[in-house]
């Protein structure tokens, strides 16, 4: 039995020197798999960088939306008169004035 599991591993004249005669095919094969293998890292890698710009994105807008909320919420007028009391300005009780122009 250890003589069959053996000769299952025997490389033989004949392999031998059909390798060495398709040398060149076995060399281009190689670096075939090696450029196949680099792509795939390659590819991954982009991947995930995409990913991680993705999630990036998302955040900002997220911090964009509450800067924006919170400047409209500002920019209020009932938010305006609070904002200015302690400076001791006041809001004119009409509101305010329309301008035109002829």
């Amino acid at each position: 039995m250890a003589k069959n599991f053996f000769a299952a591993f025997n490389i033989s004249k004949r392999t031998t020197e059909w390798v060495f005669a398709n040398f060149r095919y076995v060399l281009f094969m190689m670096g075939l798999l090696v450029i196949y293998i680099a792509n795939a890292h390659y590819a991954e890698r982009n991947v995930r960088e995409i990913q991680l710009l993705q999630r990036e994105i998302r955040e900002l807008k997220w911090e964009y939306t509450a800067i924006v909320s919170d400047m409209m919420y500002r920019s209020m007028q009932s938010q305006v008169a609070t904002s200015v009391a302690p400076l001791g300005l006041e809001l004119p009780p009409e509101g305010p004035k329309v301008i035109e122009v002829k």
